[in-house]
């Protein structure tokens, strides 16, 4: 049914499962709506020959409908647009909340390509490589203007801004290769700002991923992920400490947990932080890439504003390698003592 509804409305195949959800909701809103057009269209053609004029100078009589004839009139179409708005947030959540274990990869736009990078250094350009049946967070961010990273086979339109990242997740239930688009004008070029998902068995990514870390330069349609200033590729984590060494983060903020000038990044990612404005956030990845473009839009309470702005000063790429280095500051979770073997003390009787 679902395949037949797809091809009455011309829509490309669910590629993901974001897509069955989208779709899901999509048919039954039109199932819906084309049930109640056509019934009113049979109703009025029943009262058309019902009750049509007999005499030319006849006087339509005044009906008073009862009250709970108007409600119901009113209750039952309401109560329709209750439940799907109710059925789009749902998905909404669900869309916006990727499950433990999702494989983040970090999208960059840029007029007119899409670049990707994976935290432990690999990266590519035009070419989003994924595992099959595996959950995939996106944090998609622009290097220059507004941008809209688009998979009509994953019903997925995610915004790219510049200075900020903004997220979705899919699955990939398939694989092959999937079109990628930018949905947002961006330039005289914007119709050639195209990319692929290339969906891999988990084997065969894995196999990618290795071949990739094995190149000693970057392959080709590839680039390195910190192009000002990082001495070697590897893990997106460690290019993210070279990059804060550089960038003289380290004279404000440390990494062991010791109060300095700013807040220490030893267990800050997800970390809910009080602002002086007396609002508590999240420590997140928009959080942490907000406070490194507008240090002064959310002020930790106990720390001054005196954060420079780096906006313009660090690349989408750079910006990616700190927040991954932030995620790697765990904090040690103390060992439990070992287990003691029971001591058996001799009872005399």
């Amino acid at each position: 049914m679902s395949e037949l509804l797809r091809h009455l409305l011309f829509l490309p195949r669910a590629g993901s499962t974001l897509a069955d959800r989208v779709d899901g909701i999509h048919f039954f809103i039109i199932i819906i709506t084309f049930i109640v057009a056509v019934c009113i269209g049979l109703t009025g053609f029943v009262f058309l020959v019902r009750f049509r004029r007999q005499q030319a100078f006849a006087m339509t009589p005044h009906v008073q409908a009862p009250m709970w004839l108007e409600g119901l009139f009113i209750g039952v179409p309401l109560s329709f647009f209750l439940l799907w708005g109710v059925m789009g947030f749902r998905d909404f959540v669900w869309a916006k909340n990727p499950p433990a274990g999702a494989l983040d990869v970090y999208v960059t736009g840029k007029q007119w390509m899409w670049k990707f990078a994976y935290p432990d250094g690999i990266g590519s350009v035009g070419e989003l490589y994924v595992p099959m049946n595996k959950p995939v967070r996106v944090l998609i961010t622009s290097r220059d203007v507004v941008h809209s990273f688009y998979v009509p086979e994953f019903r997925l339109k995610q915004d790219a801004l510049p200075g900020r990242y903004t997220e979705m997740w899919f699955q990939v239930k398939r694989p092959g290769r999937y079109q990628v688009l930018c949905a947002e004008y961006c330039g005289l070029d914007h119709s050639h700002m195209r990319a692929e998902v290339v969906a891999l068995e988990p084997g065969d990514f894995e196999a990618w991923r290795a071949r990739q870390k094995s190149l000693p330069e970057p392959g080709p349609g590839e680039e390195p992920l910190v192009v000002s200033g990082a001495d070697a590729p590897g893990p997106l984590a460690e290019l993210g400490r070279a990059v804060a060494t550089r960038k003289g983060c380290f004279q404000c903020h440390t990494v062991d947990g010791t109060p300095h000038i700013g807040p220490t990044w030893l267990g800050l990612y997800q970390r809910e932080e009080s602002l002086q404005s007396g609002e508590r956030i999240r420590a997140d990845v928009a959080y942490l890439t907000e406070s490194m473009m507008d240090p002064a839009a959310k002020v930790v309470a106990g720390f001054n504003p005196v954060m420079p702005n780096f906006q313009g000063r660090l690349s989408p790429q750079e910006v990616a390698a700190i927040v991954e280095f932030i995620k790697s500051l765990r904090p040690e979770r103390p060992v439990p003592p070992a287990a003691q073997e029971p001591t058996y003390v001799p009872v005399r009787r």
